[in-house]
């Protein structure tokens, strides 16, 4: 893990599953090309998101591949072993679902204890009450804005109280002096990024073909590199 990297303010972290699955290796290369520094690994196990676009393989693969950091999004019904596998391919930061964790408290104690940034996910519905007792343990919080696996489903768009429920969370984070990072995902625009990395209410963006287009890639994420300078640059 690269303390300087995570010690920016705001980061755009492309989604590796918007990317060609079938040419990663040379996809990484071009997001590190174009200046980000994170790339947002989901992980997936087709019963809490009817979908395994990647496997824990690949992932392990790809780590000795690029120097990307890995910020990883388990999204599945039972997180231990895949936390595990995560935590053996060389993952910065682990974040998990609340609402499929029974010991949470434990589980982000057992991530750091491996070295790793630990967090939780909260899907859309899921109240910001649930992280009373946990937030000072959680390096990062990432809200999900849709609904996991509906990301393909039609109309499907950003939940009417993401804002509030954003500006809420960092409300809370700020008010108790902590560091936590917010992360979002789910439909993140450009706009998105540009209103809450600036605003300060969020950290990490994880962009998904909204903000890559699959025929510009590269200008794609030259942009969102330009961007992200911009919102440090307010921020520091």
């Amino acid at each position: 893990m690269n303390e300087k990297i995570w010690a920016k303010s705001c980061h755009i972290s492309p989604s590796m599953i918007t990317l060609d699955m079938c040419n990663l290796e040379q996809q990484c290369r071009m997001v590190e090309e174009a200046g980000l520094e994170m790339i947002h690994v989901d992980i997936l196990d087709g019963h809490f998101s009817p979908s395994m676009p990647l496997g824990l393989d690949t992932v392990k693969q790809l780590r000795k591949k690029t120097n990307l950091e890995f910020e990883a999004h388990v999204m599945v019904t039972e997180p231990q072993f895949f936390i595990d596998e995560l935590i053996e391919a060389g993952a910065s930061q682990i974040v998990f679902h609340i609402e499929t964790c029974d010991h949470v408290d434990g589980m982000l104690n057992y991530i750091h204890s491996k070295g790793i940034r630990a967090g939780v996910a909260l899907k859309p519905a899921t109240p910001l009450y649930e992280l009373e007792y946990i937030l000072d343990k959680c390096d990062a919080v990432l809200l999900m804005l849709i609904n996991p696996g509906f990301a393909q489903v039609k109309g499907e768009a950003q939940t009417a109280y993401s804002a509030k429920k954003i500006h809420d969370l960092h409300e809370m984070i700020t008010a108790r002096g902590l560091d936590t990072r917010v992360i979002l995902d789910g439909r993140i625009s450009p706009e998105n990024i540009s209103t809450y990395g600036m605003s300060g209410e969020a950290d990490i963006f994880v962009a998904g073909s909204t903000c890559i287009k699959k025929d510009d890639q590269t200008g794609s994420l030259k942009r969102l590199k330009a961007m992200e300078d911009e919102i440090n640059s307010k921020r520091s």
